[in-house]
């Protein structure tokens, strides 16, 4: 019966070991930047899911104590934050998440930059339909953003090229006519 139950002695230092990592996690996802599950890049979600398997199993391990649960959780929000921190510098950018890519241009679809996307031509017009886009004549830009999500630079948009979409433009390689 007591490998069903357990003992009543360790439930409780379980217990208390659990909501100590659960608050230590808190606190170190509160002292850390806002972001929102959408917005999940995946070094995000490999430290969400650390964390999450941290807190999960710590409190049930009979050899592992909190500090030693909390010293791995701090290590790992701590790697979080300097990878996020990381992504600033140019070089190093690239190497933890996909820059955005260009897959349509005035009204045509990049097909190269599709394919480097993973994507084929029925996921874009999927994703098209999902945003009230009824036929590439109405699209100037579809980028494919770092995140996974689409922005849609309709025709209907200022014929000059916008702040936000020059950059894009400009990491388009050669041989993809943009204009």
């Amino acid at each position: 019966m007591g490998h069903l139950i357990g003992g009543t002695a360790t439930i409780g230092w379980v217990a208390l070991k659990a909501i100590l990592l659960y608050l230590t996690a808190l606190f170190g996802f509160r002292i850390t930047h806002r972001r929102t599950l959408a917005e999940m890049s995946p070094f995000d979600f490999v430290a969400a899911i650390a964390v999450g398997a941290i807190v999960g199993r710590v409190p049930n391990a009979d050899t592992t104590s909190y500090l030693e649960g909390a010293t791995t959780l701090a290590t790992i929000l701590v790697a979080h934050y300097v990878i996020t921190r990381l992504r600033r510098v140019p070089g190093i950018a690239p190497l933890i998440e996909h820059p955005p890519r260009l897959l349509v241009a005035n009204g045509r679809v990049l097909d190269r930059e599709l394919r480097r996307s993973g994507l084929i031509r029925s996921d874009l017009y999927g994703l098209l339909r999902q945003n009230g886009v009824q036929s590439l004549d109405q699209v100037r830009f579809v980028i494919f953003e770092q995140r996974g999500r689409i922005s849609i630079v309709r025709k209907a948009a200022p014929e000059t090229e916008p702040d936000l979409v020059q950059d894009v433009l400009e990491q388009t390689p050669e041989g993809e006519e943009v204009v």
